[in-house]
């Protein structure tokens, strides 16, 4: 008797099943002592003064508590899901990425830590860790892209 085997994909499941919203993400970072401010001072993912973080993916917010603990620097979340940023599928409105505030300790951090790749289009200098996550410095915030 033949056996066969059925292969099932779900596509677009998983990216979903990962997806937080703003509340459960608000929780995590805050627990592991991070701050998060926001230009327009809410929370409004369709606003792109706020700072939302509905529908962020799980593997980012882990990648933020993972840099916090490493690091052992201050982190300040500016960005995350909100409107207002470049499309594409690696992007903050599909959960992919996150802004940081820069300051002397994280700067220092990434810059010796993770490998130089080259720059951006854009220009922003880049970085990537051994996890293969990739950390932008652009003007004012570290741009992350967490995969």
């Amino acid at each position: 008797m033949a056996h066969r085997i059925v292969t099932v994909f779900l596509l677009g499941l998983v990216a979903d099943a990962s997806a937080m919203t703003h509340a459960q993400a608000m929780t995590r970072l805050t627990a592991a002592g991070m701050s998060v401010t926001s230009s327009g001072g809410c929370s409004d993912r369709n606003n792109p003064t706020c700072t939302s973080f509905e529908g962020v993916r799980e593997n980012t917010i882990a990648g933020l508590e993972t840099l916090k603990r490493a690091s052992a620097c201050p982190i300040n979340v500016t960005g995350g899901t909100e409107t207002g940023h470049a499309s594409g599928t690696y992007s903050h409105w599909n959960g992919y990425k996150a802004d940081i505030s820069l300051n002397a300790c994280i700067n220092s951090y990434v810059t010796n830590s993770f490998t130089y790749i080259g720059d951006r289009g854009d220009g922003a200098p880049m970085y990537q860790s051994a996890a293969g996550n990739i950390y932008a410095k652009e003007g004012n915030h570290w741009d992350i892209l967490y995969y």
